[in-house]
Order: C-alpha cells, then structure tokens, then sequence
C-alpha cells in the first residue's frame, strides 16, 4: 500500500521500519519539528526523523496541519492509508479524509481505557494487571474511533514504563502489519461508552514521593514514572530519582530506612532496586549505596 507514515518518538521507529520491511511503499514521514535539547540546546531531529532520513525517505514536519497548504501538500501525496502513532498533532478532519481509506492509529491501550497522552505510565500507576495495543480507525475524537484490532500483554509486578514501552511498541508493529494485510477482513468495533479514561499528561509535580502514602501506590509510582520523568525524594538534601522498586516487608514510622534501601510507607514497605543521584547514570540499588549512606529517614 502507499502509506504516509506519522510519528515523533522512539515508540513509533519500530512501526516504521515494519512498515518498510513489509514492501509498503512510503510517500512521506510526517514528525514533529526539531527542537533545542542537550547542554548546547541545539536543534534535534525526533527519533522518527533521523531513522526516516537514515532510510532515505521523504521528511515533513510542518508545525501546523490546519492551514490549507499544508492540508493541499497532504491530500497530493494520494496515500492509500496513513499510519498514525504518537505523532503529537491532532489530525483536522481534512487530513483524516485525504487518504483513500482513511488513517490507522496505533494506540498502547485497551481502549476506551487511558485514551489520551500517557497511556503507559497511567496503566502502572492504576495497578492494571494488563494492558496492549489497539489499532484504531481515527476520526476527530481524541482516541474515540472504531478499533479495527486489539493485542493484550500482561503487565509484570516490577515493570517500568519504560520495559513495557519497548513491548508495546514491538506489538504495535507486529499488528500494524497484520491489520494492513487483513484490512479488507477486519470489522470495525465500536468502542463502548462504559470504561472511558483518559491518560492525561504527567505533571513533574507528581513526581516527588510522599513516604506517607501506602506502599502499593509508591511503587506504582516509581516504576510508572521510570524512567521519564522520575519519581524522586530527596535524600541528605539530594535529589534522587527512584527508578525500580517492589514491595517488600517493614513497620515503622513512613520515610524510615530500615535496611539496605528498604523504605517505610504509610502502609507497608518498598524496596528501591534502582536510582539515580544528580549528575550521575542511573545505577543498581547496590552500587548506589556504595556511595551514598541513606539517614535513618528520608523526606
């Protein structure tokens, strides 16, 4: 098929490489725009944009797709379908008609669960036992549309946002391909109107761990914010970002430190199994306190 391919971050290469892999001709990568990152805040292209171009392929990434320009430079392309995953813009209804059958969305959710932004962390700090991916025929909703196809995967009792990430976005793959060779098989599936929610962005000002809540919650927490954007305490007025994390047993006042990293909770005990000090790289517990001694309490 003659496919425009849109997305922005890591979770979308995979998809892309599928998509060339299968012999899908690709008329054009859409992605957001460079922006300015690292210490000389120098423009950086997405993830999406340098494999695109590593693959020889045509690159766009306007900053708006509601003008008619940028709408008429869509509609010539006369793609047979795009494949939509986290791109970063919302699609205008004139780019969702331009394709001849419309646009494919790939969404790391059971929807209509955590329709939105931040569908992988929000499932771990819900506690979900599972979550996937579902392939999406888009409309102008936020994440309403018929789903075309669904892939579960369990969610592991110490996995990151960050290990579930590369699952899903492996998955995603498999089935975007899938869907595509079966499009003409695949009954669109209404979402229902019960179990709607909506992964919203993470706030920075969720981040900082409250020792007083129970331990089931803080370790959802650490390991839904792992490894962007950290949950954090601070330890002898350090800041550092706690990174992996299970339950373990412990009594005691919350914030206590009973042994190793072993930290109290309102309820319960969690033990950290990954940090990050300021300034360093993200270490195992243990090299960590290796060179740092925890106080009798953390804040």
């Amino acid at each position: 098929m003659r496919i425009v391919f849109m997305g922005s971050p890591e979770f979308s290469v995979p998809v892309l490489d599928v998509l060339v892999e299968a012999g899908h001709e690709i008329a054009a990568v859409y992605c957001q725009p460079p922006r300015p990152a690292g210490r000389g805040k120098k423009d950086r292209p997405t993830p999406v944009q340098a494999r695109a171009e590593a693959l020889g392929l045509d690159v766009r990434h306007p900053k708006t797709l509601r003008n008619e320009e940028a709408q008429a430079n869509f509609a010539a392309l006369k793609a047979d379908i795009a494949v939509v995953v986290a791109y970063g813009l919302i699609l205008p209804q004139a780019i969702l008609d331009a394709p001849a059958r419309g646009c494919l969305n790939i969404h790391a959710s059971l929807l209509p669960r955590w329709r939105g932004a931040a569908p992988i962390h929000r499932a771990i700090m819900a506690g979900d036992a599972e979550t996937g991916v579902c392939i999406m025929q888009m409309e102008a909703g936020l994440d309403t549309g018929p789903v075309l196809l669904e892939a579960r995967l369990p969610i592991g009792a110490e996995e990151t946002t960050g290990g579930l990430h590369d699952r899903l976005s492996a998955l995603g793959a498999e089935k975007i391909v899938e869907a595509l060779s079966r499009l003409d098989d695949l009954v669109p599936v209404v979402q229902p109107e019960d179990g709607v929610t909506y992964a919203e962005k993470i706030d920075k000002a969720e981040a900082r761990v409250d020792w007083t809540r129970p331990a089931v919650e803080i370790d959802r927490l650490i390991r839904g914010l792992s490894p962007f954007p950290g949950a954090w305490c601070e330890v002898a007025g350090e800041r550092v970002k706690l990174l992996g994390s299970r339950l373990a047993d412990g009594d005691g006042a919350p914030g206590e430190v009973i042994t190793g990293f072993v930290v109290v909770c309102g309820a319960g005990a969690v033990e950290i199994t990954r940090a990050q000090r300021a300034g360093k790289k993200p270490a195992s517990a243990d090299d960590i306190l290796r060179g740092l001694t925890l106080p009798e309490r953390l804040d």
